[in-house]
């Protein structure tokens, strides 16, 4: 159980509202284990169900700080700490690119001004294409590593991928769209998973 409560419940620190299903498609758990999961969490204070327009599973204040402290102990148990901070900033070193990249495929300058990218002009779309493919090439082995560190880090390395891939075949969509698993998704996604896993929130972020 104890395993499995850290997945489920960093699942939801992830995705800050999910079904039973959504968390278990996350790291591939028995939809069963985690409405067990979920039921214990419930019991203990750590998560809340929601309803609304959108309903599903959070994390409670308590429970975020729960999930943060198995996230701790399962770090010290693998030895890996000094690893995945030195992963991480490779990591670091490479996001202003991505942010840069997703702000041109959003934008461009006319005249002087920001206005949005209409994508008339694919010279300029082909040269941020460019850098994304210089950027996934550089990502790819910090991913790699990480996944090698901790089991949990696996799986974003095909997903950045899988997204790449996307945006080369003409599915731009899958550069920055949000809701579904667009290259900015994921590495927000990873980003987030990083800082979590080190116990540091974004805001005390090292630069």
């Amino acid at each position: 159980m104890a395993d499995d409560a850290l997945l489920v419940l960093h699942a939801l620190r992830l995705r800050s509202l999910a079904t039973p299903e959504v968390v278990a498609a996350r790291f591939d758990v028995p939809v069963e284990r985690v409405t067990q999961v979920l039921d214990v969490a419930g019991e203990a204070g750590w998560v809340v169900h929601r309803e609304g327009r959108l309903s599903g599973w959070s994390l409670t204040a308590e429970g975020r700080v729960h999930a943060a402290g198995l996230l701790a102990e399962e770090l010290s148990a693998s030895g890996a700490g000094a690893a995945v901070t030195a992963a991480y900033g490779r990591f670091l070193v490479l996001n202003p690119e991505l942010l840069a990249i997703c702000t041109d495929w959003q934008v461009v300058v006319r005249d002087g001004e920001q206005v949005v990218n209409d994508h008339s002009d694919e010279r300029h779309d082909e040269k941020v294409l460019a850098r994304l493919d210089d950027l996934h090439a550089a990502a790819l082995p910090v991913v790699d590593e990480l996944a090698g560190l901790l089991d949990r880090l696996g799986g974003y390395g095909a997903r950045l991928s899988e997204a790449h891939r996307r945006v080369r075949a003409g599915g731009t969509d899958w550069l920055t769209r949000p809701m579904i698993d667009s290259y900015h998704t994921v590495w927000f996604e990873l980003h987030e998973d990083l800082l979590a896993t080190l116990g540091w929130e974004r805001s005390q972020e090292r630069q």
